[in-house]
């Protein structure tokens, strides 16, 4: 549900690397003063309590929240579905897997590219998308997904 959604900037407490400005359009003067990622995390990890995490190339965002587990107390140790992972699973012959690769196979449009809401609306069009692809395929409970992705290729990457 769009209208059900967590989006915070958060100040890194250092300088954001100018290579970085024109893929996310974050400027310096948008993170001054926000809150920092001790006081982001724990009200991202309340947010998404009692859910399963649906990311694409999961393995990168959860190596991240791994690293600032000690930083915030929080531990994200829900279940996790990747799309990029399930990209191998219903498409195991397309030559990517990437977000924009997917997105362009399913017609489904991509606004907001590398901006965290933007790329979670894509993902989350994604993942609706592919469950009746799964469907089909057999895979109808979380269990047989994660089954599923554990299979493909792409799960031995590790961050």
């Amino acid at each position: 549900m769009r209208s059900e959604s967590f989006e915070q900037l958060v100040d890194p407490r250092r300088p954001i690397p100018p290579a970085g400005i024109p893929i996310h359009g974050i400027q310096p003067d948008m993170v001054a003063g926000q809150p920092t990622i001790e006081e982001v995390l724990p009200a991202f990890h309340a947010y998404a309590h009692e859910t399963v995490l649906v990311a694409h190339n999961a393995a990168f965002d959860m190596r991240f929240l791994q690293l600032k587990e000690d930083m915030t107390g929080v531990r994200f140790d829900q279940p996790v579905l990747d799309t990029l992972l399930l990209s191998a699973v219903v498409h195991p012959n397309q030559e990517s897997h990437k977000l924009e690769a997917i997105a362009e196979r399913l017609a489904i449009p991509v606004i907001g590219r590398h901006t965290a809401l933007g790329d979670a609306i894509v993902t989350a069009e994604v993942f609706l998308r592919f469950i009746p692809l799964l469907a089909n395929m057999g895979i109808h409970t979380l269990g047989q997904a994660r089954e599923a992705e554990r299979r493909t290729y792409y799960a031995r990457i590790k961050y």
